[in-house]
């Protein structure tokens, strides 16, 4: 299982994760909101029972001067939480507590009447305060705002959690970008640097040879072929120790340069691999701003990706050249074994490859080196399993 594969995986383990707990944290909420719901219910019904008691005191006059009043008034004074409306048979309001027009020593009928309708709009529960037959009251009460509040807790709380966690993995994710930056910057120039002993032995090797073989035609012939690849070579090097330094933009033009890696790599792929590139004398120039050897480098790179792509070393690679808006583009397409779907942004991920062989860095840095250093861009134009793979690559023309 690959680096991301298993980071595919991982995502889902965290979202089924994040689902259990967003259900734990529901299902509690509920629970301590029911738990809240009755203890509220519980208090309206003694309030309206208090209200019950002082209108047995008002019909009976021995009571009245009698009777301990105590309770009943501290159990109304207490409820400083749950709206309460208390109405009469005739519908007129005759106390109101916790609701808006209930604060000063009158109660606002006017205000508390409309703050009644709202509660009958988003449901409201009574309680009966009658004594049949000589009064006939109503309590009404909805929940209160620690109840509102509570219902509202869980989403406030997994808000917060989600922007922990998204504001934690966009700060590990940009010092993780920079460390890698870092290490690639460091391997390409040491890359660089190891290259260029040998690179300088070869040449002198092969300038050596010429002199003792300058009668054999078919030795010279070969030694010529392999001083361009040791030119190759030169240019591999100084490629890599161009990476993390700002490259210098020459204007171009384009069917010129893909028409040169076209040559190099045909040369060195196999026979039954067809390249159909556009002439560049067929074609009226396109002038575009590139780093020659960085851009090089990642058409050579998507022709040796489609190369391995044939099975059997058998198959077509075409270019195809357009302008779009201020860019110059080419579709690369080959008749491969094809990307699956799933795979388009992933294979420009540094460390990832389909292959056995290599480091997964090639599409990465030709990402970097189209984007990053010619403000262009590449992708996956489209692709199917077993019939072959299209990338777009596009440059801006020249300023």
């Amino acid at each position: 299982m690959d680096l991301y594969t298993r980071k595919s995986y991982l995502k889902w383990y965290l979202a089924a994760g994040a689902v259990f707990i967003i259900i734990i944290s529901m299902f509690y909420t509920r629970y301590l909101a029911d738990q809240l719901t009755e203890r509220e219910e519980q208090q309206a019904k003694l309030w309206a029972e208090a209200q019950r008691a002082l209108n047995k005191v008002e019909l009976d006059t021995f009571q009245f001067f009698h009777c301990d009043l105590t309770m009943p008034v501290k159990v109304l004074e207490l409820n400083n939480t749950i709206p309460v409306v208390l109405v009469n048979s005739s519908g007129q309001i005759e106390d109101a507590l916790n609701v808006p027009g209930s604060e000063g020593k009158t109660v606002d009928t006017a205000r508390v009447r409309q703050e009644l309708n709202r509660m009958f709009r988003e449901g409201v529960d009574s309680v009966d305060a009658s004594i049949p037959p000589e009064i006939y009251k109503k309590v009404y009460y909805s929940r209160s705002k620690l109840l509102g509040q509570l219902w509202w807790y869980p989403f406030v709380q997994l808000g917060l959690i989600a922007a922990f966690i998204a504001f934690g993995y966009i700060g590990f994710s940009t010092a993780r970008r920079a460390e890698q930056n870092k290490v690639w910057l460091g391997m390409a120039k040491e890359t660089a640097h190891q290259l260029g002993t040998p690179i300088t032995a070869i040449l002198g090797w092969i300038e050596t040879l010429k002199a003792v073989n300058e009668e054999r035609a078919d030795t010279l012939e070969m030694l010529d072929e392999l001083r361009n690849d040791v030119t190759r070579l030169e240019l591999v090097a100084d490629r890599f120790s161009k990476i993390g330094a700002t490259p210098e933009l020459r204007t171009v033009n384009f069917y010129e340069e893909l028409e040169s890696c076209r040559a190099y790599m045909q040369r060195r792929s196999p026979r039954k691999v067809e390249f159909d590139f556009p002439t560049p004398g067929d074609n009226p120039p396109l002038m575009a701003d590139l780093n020659g050897p960085l851009f090089d480098w990642v058409i050579e790179n998507l022709l040796r990706n489609a190369i391995d792509a044939m099975e059997g070393g058998v198959g077509k690679i075409t270019a195809t050249v357009y302008e779009e808006g201020r860019y110059a583009c080419v579709d690369v397409s080959d008749t491969g074994k094809g990307i699956p779907p799933g795979k388009f942004k992933t294979i420009f991920k540094p460390g990832f490859s389909t292959k056995t062989r290599g480091w997964g860095l090639g599409l990465s840095l030709a990402k970097r080196i189209i984007e990053e250093y010619h403000g262009g861009r590449i992708y996956v134009k489209r692709s199917e399993p077993g019939k072959g793979t299209t990338f777009t690559v596009k440059v801006p023309k020249m300023r």
